[in-house]
């Protein structure tokens, strides 16, 4: 597999360097020079296949061979152990649910495969340009901003991994309990970083720190956002596990909604129809934070601060995949526009989806699925469509947050198991504020 930098696309590289570099040299996103077409027999014997079969028959179009076929399937089977079941809201509109993983999120999926990739691809980190030559003998340092999920996630994937140490960047007093303590409780080779700020500050701290020679000659340091290709790519896999358990005849006329912050879900989508799933139209469902939704109206790209709401994961106001999602399409705005609808939904109008698709049908959804459920039938009102089969990507169990939706549902939301053992664990964190310096003062300090 061969990539490019968003920021020049004559610096390349492979997938395990990219993956082991996190951002390229330029400070660019990794890109795909080309999305691999899967073959008509793929598509056949799509239906039968377990998750874990067809993850392995994409993982391996997307990499060819450059991790050889039998470790890439070890690799796929030993990080997707759970499933993603489609579940069926109204008559047209399923909901894909996301959070049977280990941390109840969507993100396990990308974060699981990562740290299997970077644990496999570490020997090769002192191939990158911008480490020291002595990188293998050092601990592998993976800096991750996060909104809320995808630190657990991460945190998780990579707990008591060798030679891998993980901090995490999450914006102080912005998450919800459970998404806190999931952060903060595992210990060992997981460090958190309380920023006195919003998510995007916490996403430029990593940028930066990216963009620091000086840093970079220090320590081996590596990403786990979506902006890294390793948990990028596997993204793309459940909108194909989504096709395979919908009836035949219900795949013609097929819309995504996704529930998007960062833009890294959409994105995984995107690659997924580009290498020939048959998707019609998706939906970006944004929350008050409308960057995106705004650029598609407007033609012009204007990121600016992000605004908390209950929906907190997806409180991004500079998303860093619009990079990719640009690349993709070759900077048409027209060519995004005819695959890809956006939405932004008022708090409001979020909670109040709760309350009525659980009065309705009995389905309690968090706050961000509700966001992707308002979009939908934003859309079918808007475009006049009611014959659309719309997927929703419900993207973290209801548990999660448990603070937002049970004073509007009036009632408690039960929790896995795998998340009250989170609540019963204390908190251990460093606060920090929004400037670079503090942050790397932390990374360096045992160095």
């Amino acid at each position: 597999m061969r990539l490019y930098s968003t920021h020049s696309s004559s610096l390349r590289t492979t997938f395990l360097h990219a993956a082991v570099q996190g951002l390229a040299d330029d400070g660019g996103l990794w890109m795909p020079d080309h999305l691999p077409t899967l073959a008509p027999e793929f598509f056949r014997d799509l239906p039968d296949m377990d998750f874990p079969t067809m993850a392995n028959h994409v993982m391996q179009a997307f990499i060819g061979d450059e991790i050889p076929a039998k470790d890439l399937e070890h690799l796929v089977r030993d990080a997707f152990t759970f499933d993603a079941p489609l579940v069926k809201i109204t008559d047209r509109t399923y909901a894909l649910e996301l959070f049977h993983g280990p941390t109840c999120a969507f993100k396990d999926f990308g974060a699981r495969f990562m740290a299997r990739a970077l644990s496999y691809g570490r020997n090769q980190f002192a191939l990158a340009n911008n480490t020291p030559s002595n990188a293998q003998s050092g601990d592998l340092h993976v800096l991750v901003a996060t909104s809320g999920d995808t630190g657990s996630a991460v945190a998780h994937g990579f707990w008591n991994v060798p030679g891998i140490r993980v901090i995490i960047l999450y914006p102080k007093g912005k998450v919800s309990e459970l998404q806190e303590k999931q952060l903060t409780t595992m210990g060992g080779n997981i460090a958190a970083l309380e920023v006195e700020g919003t998510f995007d500050d916490c996403q430029a701290l990593v940028k930066t720190a990216f963009q620091d020679n000086d840093l970079m000659q220090r320590l081996a340091l590596t990403s786990a956002n979506s902006i890294n290709i390793a948990r990028l790519l596997p993204q793309s896999l459940y909108y194909f596990r989504a096709v395979s358990l919908l009836p035949k005849e219900e795949r013609e006329r097929l819309v995504f909604c996704t529930p998007s912050g960062n833009f890294g879900n959409i994105t995984g989508g995107l690659f997924a129809k580009q290498m020939g799933l048959p998707i019609t139209r998706f939906i970006a469902a944004s929350n008050r934070n409308d960057t995106f939704p705004l650029y598609l109206q407007s033609g012009v790209y204007t990121a600016k601060p992000s605004v908390a709401t209950p929906s907190n994961a997806m409180d991004v106001g500079n998303p860093s995949n619009f990079a990719r999602i640009e690349k993709l399409y070759n900077g048409s705005i027209e060519a995004i526009r005819k695959e890809v609808l956006a939405y932004s939904i008022a708090d409001e109008a979020t909670l109040e989806t709760v309350v009525q698709v659980e009065k309705a049908h009995g389905y309690v959804m968090c706050p961000h699925t509700a966001v992707g459920y308002a979009a939908v039938e934003q859309y079918r009102t808007e475009q006049n469509d009611r014959e659309s089969t719309a997927i929703v990507l419900a993207t973290a169990h209801p548990a999660k947050f448990g603070e937002v939706i049970e004073p509007v549902l009036h009632k408690p939301v039960a929790v896995p198991e795998r998340l009250a053992e989170y609540a019963r664990k204390t908190k251990h964190s460093t606060v920090i504020s929004p400037v670079y310096e503090q942050l790397k003062a932390y990374l360096l300090k045992d160095v």
